[in-house]
């Protein structure tokens, strides 16, 4: 079996690499393939290289679930998010939770505090329980995680991004639409000197990077970027506005690539005096729950991510019942929340 008909075959029925699968790629019995995984000391140091071989090349995860049990399905659907603390997706995974209970499945969810090093470990974990679906945050880029995510079998949604081309099915929407609406946004409204303070995050900065090229098309000079790496506080964001009035004090309007950070903008601002929105306009992303009863009430991006977690919840269980998918990619938009700060 090459590496092409291994992929094609993830798709079809069950769809799941298995450990015969990779013992034919490497050209020994299913049993010793079974021994070189479970008890590597009792197989040569040159079968444990072709099993270990075929094991990188397919995906195969270990199904650590009892054999009987294996073909058993488990009522469980796992969620991996970045983050649940002052968490933009707090709405989705309530929504899919809420849903998937009503279905008769639970919902067991991992976070990977936005280090793809920690995402790919936990997914490993999951897709070895194999759950009945898979909820990701994000788009999975080229790799081992979504090499073995494609290997399982197991139904996958994407969420939170847009791409042509996801593992299995997808909801979300553009971030690269979202920095060029904020940036036409703000220029709408007179704003000439630019800022953005953004951590460390690529989807972040793909709206960042529409948002810079927004601007530059309208002569509209260069913007300055504050990254606070993976300090997504109210602190950082502080902290950021005084750097940026360092060096560039005469900015009016600042992108935040999260609503917590624009808080903590909002509140620097307040502590040097300065006027919002008649000096800086301030607009932040995400509109979680205590942004509209902010002092000034704060102009962000909404995203809606309840329909993303109920529409999810019905794709996995669709999928986990044998049913079919219809429409496999979905684009739930975005909104731009008018309020005083921008």
């Amino acid at each position: 079996m090459n590496d092409k008909e291994t992929q094609k075959r993830t798709r079809r029925g069950s769809g799941a690499i298995t450990l015969r699968d990779v013992a034919m790629l490497a050209g020994v019995a299913p049993i010793t393939a079974s021994r070189a995984l479970n008890t590597p000391s009792q197989v040569s140091d040159d079968v444990l290289r072709k099993v270990q071989e075929a094991v990188d090349r397919t995906g195969y995860v270990p199904n650590r679930m009892a054999g009987g049990l294996a073909s058993s399905k488990s009522r469980l659907i796992a969620a991996v998010v970045p983050s649940t603390v002052f968490s933009v997706f707090n709405e989705t995974i309530e929504a899919l939770n809420g849903a998937l209970f009503e279905s008769g499945y639970q919902l067991m969810l991992g976070q990977t505090g936005y280090s793809s090093e920690r995402e790919e470990l936990l997914l490993e974990s999951v897709i070895s329980r194999r759950p009945d679906g898979i909820f990701i945050t994000g788009i999975m880029p080229p790799g081992k995680a979504r090499t073995r995510l494609m290997a399982s079998g197991i139904p996958v949604v994407e969420t939170w991004d847009l791409t042509p081309t996801p593992i299995d099915m997808l909801i979300g929407f553009s971030h690269a639409d979202i920095g060029q609406a904020v940036a036409q946004y703000l220029l709408s409204k007179g704003n000439q000197k630019y800022a953005i303070v953004t951590a460390d995050d690529e989807r972040a900065g793909r709206r960042n990077k529409a948002f810079i090229e927004t601007v530059k098309a309208h002569k509209s000079g260069d913007v300055l970027v504050q990254n606070v790496g993976d300090l997504r506080t109210l602190k950082s964001g502080r902290e950021a506005l005084k750097q940026i009035l360092l060096l560039k004090p005469d900015v009016d309007a600042i992108f935040c690539s999260s609503d917590l950070l624009a808080l903590g903008v909002l509140t620097e601002a307040r502590a040097q005096k300065i006027s919002v929105p008649h000096q800086i306009s301030i607009m932040g992303f995400g509109d979680v729950p205590f942004v509209e009863d902010m002092i000034p009430a704060l102009t962000t991006v909404k995203i809606n991510g309840a329909e993303i977690g109920r529409l999810a919840a019905q794709c996995l269980v669709d999928r986990a019942q044998g049913k079919a998918v219809e429409q496999q990619i979905v684009d739930v938009g975005f909104s731009i929340v008018s309020r005083e700060s921008a």
